[in-house]
């Protein structure tokens, strides 16, 4: 691909709340871009996009589909590699990455639902990442689709600068096509040809006076980002072009400052051109990324790649798949120069060397060969040997370290087990291919009853999990019942001295050191904040790292139950060494025993999850839907009312107590309730409560004040 041509490539997404056609409009896209010759549908289990068996029988979206397609717009032909993204939170992580790579997305609304909860996470994701969206209006075929009034909302409830280009002819039933306010002409599509032919022609007489005004709202908006139309504007509007609104709109949605609106029904095959034409023409190429930063290994001297074929090649590896007949599948974002087949690439992360034996363009699931991968493009390689999300593979002759992706903890445990014990190598091994692929989902063994312990970020994403093994990797599996991850803290400062002393003939072992042990300082981002405030050389400097390490190490099992303690505060003060018996290792086993008499002495605590809820119910459920939060110890931050008059809760509660909630949610409402749920933070436990739960699994209960 030449540099010329990258003008013409747009690596985009499709994000939104579930359930509001995101998998229906990819599906839409591959058809009338040509790649596929029949319209797959969710509901029946035959989206190109969701090819995992469990994507087919719930009609949700699991992981993140890649494929690359083309559409002609303006005489010129312009290359999309698309990303079709989850909308369940427990799957938060598959937008998250995805969202690091793409140049722009498309944020998909219902027009029923308006901003839903997840669509406000979606649109926080992209506000950190600095992703530019054009907004499809779907569903407008649908009983009480209001398409202004999710404009209304995106203004109000993301602070978005929504600004139609396209708006309905019809509503609901009698919706039949849009009109284009920048061409100012009417746009219907044929239902004979499942929408791939469209009729273009005046605006109906009845509408004239309302696309005129809205006409005028988009050149007003798009007039701010443009020097020189904003002139002609305050002159004389009717002289403002075509090509110079394009200009300005483009200018607005690369700022981030304008979100261009159009709208359509994906189900029923209208409006998907528009928004394809859009995406052509507002969002942005990697050109306009103007290159990537990163550091240089070793050194962190910051280094700057352009988005150029014949630069240096570095490219992110965001996201891993295993395929059962190709083996594992790494999913790259080239941001400079070229990764061909056979030639060598660092691993910038590991230091080490890889081989590209094979590269592919993926097609859904299906792999095509090709020779390179070039800059702008989205790849896929095998057979890396040592490799993780957020790993950069670069050009050895010039290295760099892009930056890397942060995820979510698990806040979900369960104990797994194969029902049969020749299961065992079986069920380790889907287990690591798994955790492979997922930077949310991890595996551990429980040091004291030898229990394999899974965790994640929901009770759907568990589920999927264990359907997993027991399809890809043939391994059936009993369960325990649902853990959640605690953690721990301390309240208090507290100075220890310890000694560490231990003779065994010849060579002994000495250390001794005085610390202080306490809360982090509030600025502190997290980890251990070590602070070395000792005078002189006691203890020897060449120590005070084996001390650091000592403490850092400990962080990992607290004093309460042996759960993680993500921040703490150590001062060291004082310490001294002896001349024969000294080491490293005797100042760090002297500093874990300092740990653990400090930190039983600093008033420990448990923390426990906190999970952000939203629950959208019937105002005449509101009252029992309350009642049955306050019973979970839940906390209610607020109440609105929806467009359709639904009222939305906003609260927040243990998540301990949401296991099953759905369930229940559906009960109390007669199943016209929804609710989402999303990790918020992890909040200390009263001390009854914690003493309860110390109880339950074996924790020190004596410690708890």
């Amino acid at each position: 691909m030449s540099y010329r041509n990258l003008h013409l490539t747009r690596n985009i997404g499709i994000m939104a709340h579930i359930d509001a056609g995101k998998t229906t409009t990819s599906e839409r896209i591959l058809y009338y871009t040509g790649l596929t010759h029949k319209l797959g549908e969710v509901h029946e289990g035959s989206a190109t996009m969701d090819w995992m068996v469990q994507e087919q029988e719930r009609g949700i979206t699991i992981t993140s589909a890649a494929v690359t397609t083309s559409w002609k717009w303006n005489d010129q032909t312009f290359r999309i590699n698309l990303i079709d993204t989850p909308g369940h939170v427990d799957f938060t992580a598959e937008v998250e990455r995805s969202l690091r790579v793409l140049d722009g997305a498309i944020a998909v609304f219902c027009a029923v639902g308006g901003v839903q909860p997840q669509s406000e996470t979606v649109w926080h994701q992209a506000d950190k990442y600095g992703v530019p969206r054009v907004a499809y209006i779907n569903k407008m075929d649908r009983t009480g689709a209001d398409f202004f009034g999710v404009v209304s909302q995106m203004k109000e409830m993301l602070n978005a600068n929504a600004c139609p280009v396209a708006i309905p002819i019809g509503v609901e039933d009698s919706f039949k096509g849009v009109i284009d306010l920048i061409n100012m002409r009417s746009v219907v599509w044929n239902d004979e040809t499942l929408g791939a032919e469209y009729s273009v022609s005046e605006i109906p007489s009845d509408l004239v006076e309302e696309a005129n005004e809205w006409h005028e709202k988009l050149i007003e908006a798009a007039a701010e980002y443009d020097d020189g139309m904003m002139e002609k504007y305050l002159e004389d509007s009717e002289t403002i072009t075509k090509q110079e609104i394009l200009v300005a709109i483009r200018k607005g949605t690369l700022s981030r400052g304008l979100v261009p609106v159009v709208c359509g029904s994906s189900f029923r095959n209208k409006g998907v051109q528009t928004l394809l034409d859009c995406v052509c023409a507002f969002l942005p190429s990697p050109v306009d990324s103007n290159g990537v930063d990163g550091v240089v290994p070793k050194t962190g001297k910051e280094t700057h790649r352009d988005p150029r074929p014949d630069e240096k090649s570095a490219a992110l590896a965001f996201k891993i798949a295993v395929d059962p007949y190709v083996g594992k599948l790494i999913f790259f974002r080239v941001y400079s120069g070229v990764i061909k087949t056979g030639s060598v690439v660092l691993n910038s992360r590991s230091g080490k060397r890889e081989r590209v034996t094979r590269l592919f363009q993926m097609y859904s699931k299906k792999q095509i060969q090709v020779d390179e991968v070039g800059v702008g493009d989205i790849g896929v390689v095998v057979a890396l040997k040592d490799i993780r999300t957020g790993d950069t593979l670069c050009d050895e002759s010039a290295p760099i370290a892009l930056e890397s992706m942060e995820f979510p903890e698990p806040v979900i445990s369960i104990a797994v087990e194969p029902k049969t014990e020749k299961d065992m190598a079986k069920l380790a091994d889907g287990l690591e291919h798994l955790a492979e692929e997922d930077p949310t989902f991890s595996v551990t063994t429980d040091d004291e009853t030898g229990q394999t312990l899974i965790s994640g970020m929901g009770e759907l994403h568990l589920d999927i999990i264990l359907d997993r093994l027991r399809r890809e990797f043939g391994v059936e599996c009993n369960q325990g019942r649902p853990q959640v991850t605690y953690k721990e803290a301390v309240r208090q400062t507290v100075r220890v001295d310890e000694e560490y002393k231990k003779q065994s003939g010849g060579k002994g072992h000495y250390a001794r050191i005085s610390v202080e042990v306490g809360p982090s300082d509030a600025d502190w981002k997290g980890g251990l904040q070590f602070v070395d405030d000792t005078k002189g050389d006691a203890p020897p400097k060449m120590y005070i790292p084996a001390i650091e390490k000592g403490f850092a190490s400990c962080l990992k099992t607290g004093v309460l139950m042996g759960a993680q303690m993500d921040s703490l505060k150590v001062v060291l003060l004082d310490g001294q060494d002896h001349p024969v018996d000294s080491d490293e290792l005797s100042f760090e086993i002297c500093a874990s025993y300092a740990f653990r008499n400090a930190c039983m002495k600093a008033s420990p605590i448990l923390l426990e999850p906190i999970m952000s809820l939203e629950v959208v119910t019937p105002e005449e459920n509101m009252g029992d839907v309350i009642a049955d939060l306050n019973r979970r110890r839940g906390q209610v931050d607020g109440m609105e009312t929806s467009h359709s008059g639904a009222k939305i809760i906003k609260a927040h509660v243990p998540l301990a107590e949401m296991f099953g909630y759905v369930t229940a949610l559906r009960t109390i409402t007669s199943g016209r309730a929804t609710s989402s749920m999303s990790y918020e933070r992890h909040s200390p436990m009263t001390d009854q409560m914690a003493k309860s739960v110390l109880e339950l699994q074996g924790g020190n209960v004596s410690l708890i004040m």
